[in-house]
């Protein structure tokens, strides 16, 4: 295991191996979680225990091989390629509250969503926590902002790395390290039943996203692969669970697709699904896809959709478009950039 992906305890114990005192776990934790790029930056290391980690844990940054900032709205979209050279996104967005980064938990995706440039390539491999934390880490360096939220909603499937994705959470809410709030993190999911309910016994207080994304099987089986294994009433069914086990409301995200999703009566039937399930729904104009034929929404959809959703009692608000002019879609700025150097 990278030294940068273990807990202070971890470190701790593996120090205690090196016959080092305690005390110095806890000065390299605090420099890797403040970006140090090499040992000789800690510089109330001895040298001779610098040396040591150096051989035995090394240490790899991230590298921007792009970088693109909106001129519409400041949204900034990092391509940063790991230690392999394969390459993952990352996007900073500004708003009100604070700044938000959206990172990659995989590189690639084998869900298989029409309308997500992410998983054209397939799954690649999953990403270490370390990796996950270092788009947090080094997007906030880069930029100069602060990070104060995340959402895990970039390439990959978080679910589908959880056992990674729990051990970034823990390291992203240490209070030696980053210490964000868990309340200031949201996990996307496409519907991984079993994993939902996982997640649920941990009692985290983060917000859970599911693209939900079509109101009935007919639909869903067409744009998301995901669904034939987990259909829309057993998904819906283990989003209940998670709210008993949690009380914490879930966020549905629903991409709107022209004459696909988006008619009043796709609205209403979705009412007459949740029924009784505390939930936010987060209405997304479609960001085109070069390689999918599925187009965006109309406005007046979109306006039409959102008032019979709130009409009937659920929350609905439209995500405000950020980054149009810097391929912010998911996948599409990491896909260019591969059949660029391909």
């Amino acid at each position: 295991m990278k030294l940068k992906s273990m807990t202070l305890e971890e470190m701790g114990a593996l120090f205690k191996e090196l016959r080092q005192p305690a005390f110095r776990a806890k000065q390299v934790y605090t420099w890797l979680h403040k970006g140090a790029r090499s040992y000789e930056e800690m510089t109330n290391l001895p040298k001779d225990l610098r040396a040591v980690l150096e051989e035995k844990y090394p240490i790899y940054a991230p590298v921007a091989v792009r970088r693109q900032e909106s001129k519409l709205d400041g949204t900034r979209k990092y391509l940063w390629q790991l230690e392999d050279g394969n390459c993952v996104e990352t996007v900073l967005m500004r708003y009100h509250y604070g700044n938000s980064v959206c990172i990659s938990s995989e590189v690639g995706c084998r869900m298989g969503c029409a309308f997500c440039a992410s998983t054209l390539g397939g799954l690649v491999r999953k990403l270490q926590p370390h990796e996950m934390l270092d788009q947090v880490l080094f997007t906030q360096l880069d930029s100069g902002l602060p990070i104060s939220h995340i959402v895990l909603m970039g390439i990959g499937e978080p679910l589908d790395n959880m056992e990674n994705v729990l051990r970034f959470l823990e390291l992203v809410n240490s209070k030696e390290g980053m210490n964000i709030s868990l309340r200031h993190i949201s996990l996307s999911t496409c519907g991984l039943v079993p994993k939902i309910d996982e997640l649920a016994q941990k009692k985290l207080q983060l917000t859970l996203s599911v693209s939900l994304h079509a109101p009935n099987d007919e639909i869903r089986n067409t744009i998301m692969p995901v669904n034939r294994a987990y259909p829309v009433e057993e998904l819906l069914a283990a989003c209940r669970r998670y709210y008993q086990a949690t009380n914490r409301r879930i966020s549905f995200e629903y991409a709107m697709i022209n004459g696909v999703n988006d008619g009043p009566e796709h609205a209403k039937e979705l009412l007459r699904r949740l029924k009784g399930l505390p939930a936010h729904f987060n209405l997304i104009p479609l960001n085109h896809v070069e390689e999918s034929p599925l187009k965006p929404s109309t406005k007046a959809a979109v306006a039409r959709f959102q008032k019979i959703l709130e009409d009937g009692g659920v929350t609905a608000t439209v995500r405000r478009t950020l980054g149009g002019d810097i391929d912010a879609s998911c996948g599409q700025l990491r896909r260019k950039h591969t059949k660029e150097n391909q």
